[in-house]
């Protein structure tokens, strides 16, 4: 069995009274992009800073590579940050060389790995300009920067699709391809699964602190393959949550996907659903990661 880049073994984290991580495991394999996935609010960012010593766990095993994690190994992780903050009197290029050197890096390499960068960012032409001078989304493109400046084995990102705009987006995703295609581990966390969907090979889903699902993300779809189906229907598609053996429902145009409790047949499923829709297609499907989601948040309630 590969050796995870990161694992995490019954962490537990209370503040006062609350518990904010309740025994949450997982495993991060190397070289994938592995998606810690919640609701707002189910402990993703605590246990994203317990993983860089931020906080220490209450109780339970924080691993990196298969050992203890140590100051050592937290510098070859790149870490971004949900509540993110740059030195807006720097300029760009001495902003991004000083991150560099924080990470180890000597202050001539870290220079020219941050004109590298700037470059790749189209941003070479700003190098000399204050950080804020920068518009909002040259800023986002900073902040990426130096999160990947020392080339880190494992990047960690909190939210990171949080405020940008649909061209930033697209360069985070290219920036997490071009890392999973050099081996690298990337682990990030999200509320937003078609995020989520499109870029995880794992997920570990927590709710309310605790993992309530964990694992390969094509493994999970196929063991609830059989249980889930699309409508494409006309009228009250918002009635379809409510038919008996309908676990979940998810509303899309002229179309609801439908995830069905345990046993139930979906020829009754339809043949209730045709009662007050118009139904013009209904077949079996793999279900997508928001009715996975839905499923689970509500089966740990």
């Amino acid at each position: 069995m590969t050796q995870p880049s990161l694992e995490l073994r019954n962490v537990r984290k209370t503040f006062g009274e609350f518990v904010a991580v309740d025994s949450v495991s997982m495993a991060v394999p190397p070289g994938t992009i592995f998606g810690l996935l919640g609701p707002n609010g189910a402990g993703k960012t605590t246990t994203i800073r317990m993983i860089m010593d931020i906080f220490a766990p209450d109780s339970g095993e924080i691993l990196l590579s298969g050992r203890p994690r140590s100051s050592e190994d937290l510098e070859r992780i790149g870490y971004l940050p949900e509540e993110r903050g740059l030195y807006r009197k720097m300029t760009v290029l001495e902003h991004l060389t000083f991150l560099g050197e924080l990470h180890g890096l000597p202050r001539r390499e870290a220079m020219t790995r941050a004109a590298s960068w700037l470059e790749r960012l189209e941003l070479a032409d700003r190098a000399k300009s204050k950080v804020e001078e920068l518009s909002k989304g040259m800023q986002q493109k900073i902040q990426l920067a130096g999160t990947v400046l020392h080339d880190p084995q494992v990047v960690i990102l909190d939210e990171p699709f949080s405020g940008l705009d649909p061209i930033n987006q697209g360069l985070f995703k290219e920036v997490l391809a071009r890392f999973k295609a050099a081996g690298r581990t990337i682990l990030f966390s999200t509320h937003v699964m078609e995020q989520a969907e499109k870029l995880c090979d794992h997920i570990c889903l927590i709710s309310k602190g605790r993992t309530i699902l964990e694992g390969g993300l094509a493994d999970i779809k196929r063991s609830l393959g059989g249980n889930s189906y699309r409508a494409v229907a006309r009228g009250a598609l918002d009635r379809a949550g409510e038919v008996p053996g309908v676990e979940a429902a998810v509303v899309g145009d002229g179309e609801v996907k439908l995830l069905l409790s345990p046993g139930a047949d979906g020829s009754d499923v339809l043949r209730e659903l045709t009662t007050f829709l118009e139904v013009r297609e209904f077949r079996s499907e793999e279900p997508d990661l928001a009715e996975i989601f839905i499923k689970a948040v509500r089966d740990a309630a």
